[in-house]
């Protein structure tokens, strides 16, 4: 088994790299002293290396093969169903502002003789989550993977987030929600997809 597959997100929390640790505090160091910030006050002390480990836990994602997880759990099964997995909380950064966005992922596929493990399909969401995103490219990178991997008949992906940066900063609108779609083969018919909207609002 692959060190990416074995690797699970709270071996980060546990084990961050050091070196990794050790290069990124004095920038952090930096950034808070440019802010103003007297990085030796008693409640900034740790604030760089506790910074420098919180990061590498957020962006775990780049450490990890969403390809791999999925492989890793493919079995033959004359199906051809609509497959759906609904409500899949996802968190990221987005890479504008480096400001949270989250929300949840709709995934449906339907089989053309694969199907994968149902914990497998959120995975694959954690992993391209936990890297510097934006909504629109999460989206469509979720759908890719499913698609190169399981080849089904169609796969389509909803997501819905909420976005710091538009809630904290700029225009500070707090309930604005951003809703993203992508899909592929059968999920092309209007039909279709109006079933799986249809699903996942129940």
């Amino acid at each position: 088994m692959s060190e990416e597959l074995q690797m699970k997100p709270w071996d980060v929390i546990k084990y961050p790299n050091k070196e990794i640790t050790d290069e990124l505090i004095p920038h952090y160091k930096g950034i808070l002293s440019l802010l103003g910030e007297d990085v030796n006050r008693e409640g900034l002390i740790k604030t760089p290396e506790r910074m420098a480990k919180s990061m590498q836990y957020l962006t775990y994602g780049y450490k990890m093969d969403p390809r791999e997880v999925l492989k890793s759990a493919i079995f033959n099964e004359d199906y051809n169903q609509m497959v759906i997995v609904k409500d899949i909380d996802f968190f990221s950064l987005c890479e504008h502002h480096v400001l949270p966005f989250f929300g949840k992922a709709h995934i449906a596929y339907i089989p053309q003789g694969k199907i994968t493990g149902l914990s497998k399909i959120a995975r694959v969401v954690e992993i391209l989550s936990r890297r510097l995103q934006i909504q629109e490219r999460l989206t469509t990178q979720i759908k890719e993977c499913i698609q190169e991997v399981l080849d089904p008949q169609g796969v389509m992906v909803v997501m819905e987030a909420q976005h710091m940066c538009m809630q904290m900063r700029g225009v500070e609108k707090m309930h604005s929600v951003t809703t993203t779609s992508d899909f592929t083969g059968v999920f092309n018919e209007q039909a279709t997809r109006d079933e799986f909207v249809k699903l996942i609002s129940k």
